[in-house]
């Protein structure tokens, strides 16, 4: 009967439950959020579904290690996916020091090859950089939309606000961070 209860309880208050330890209020999360949660780390993470995974079960290991520090007026999705964000963003990091040592090694290939990857990287150097110059806000809302291809009635949910808002919000952060990628000239669709 409890179990019955919790499903009517907002995320918020479950949160508070699982700070004082209710293993059932953090099942109960498990279960509203896992599936999207996943579908998010999947996307971002290379569509390797086992590291999706395991990011997963790490997430949900670091909700319930910072339960307490949760601030129950605040909305708990933006809260989660706050933290899935830079869980993503540390493994970009990690694989981006890994791939450029094994490129430092990389046996000489033909120099069409070379010179592409080496642009790509260039290009993905240049707009990590662009994003670490938005703020906070900004840079989370243009990744859910572009790393995730999140839609924009999901991404208006998590950042609670109306879907016009998030389109009006995703065209300036494009102008911007176009005009700081300018020299690229990215292909038109």
């Amino acid at each position: 009967m409890f179990f019955n209860r919790l499903t009517k309880k907002r995320d918020e208050e479950l949160m508070h439950l699982v700070s004082q330890g209710n293993e059932r209020a953090m099942t109960e999360l498990y279960h509203r959020h896992s599936r999207n949660l996943l579908r998010y780390f999947y996307r971002m993470l290379w569509k390797e579904e086992a590291l999706a995974q395991d990011f997963l079960q790490d997430l949900f290991i670091k909700i319930i290690e910072s339960a307490e520090r949760f601030d129950t007026n605040k909305k708990f999705s933006t809260w989660i996916y706050s933290i899935a964000h830079n869980m993503c963003k540390n493994e970009y990091r990690k694989r981006a020091f890994r791939q450029a040592l094994r490129d430092v090694t990389w046996v000489e290939g033909t120099e069409d090859m070379t010179h592409r990857r080496f642009e790509e990287k260039e290009f993905q150097r240049a707009l990590d950089e662009a994003l670490e110059t938005l703020e906070e806000e900004d840079k989370h809302l243009f990744l859910l939309r572009h790393e995730t291809e999140m839609p924009l009635e999901e991404i208006a949910q998590i950042l609670d606000c109306p879907v016009g808002t998030v389109k009006s919000r995703l065209f300036y952060i494009r102008k911007k961070l176009a005009l700081k990628l300018h020299s690229y000239h990215p292909v038109k669709e």
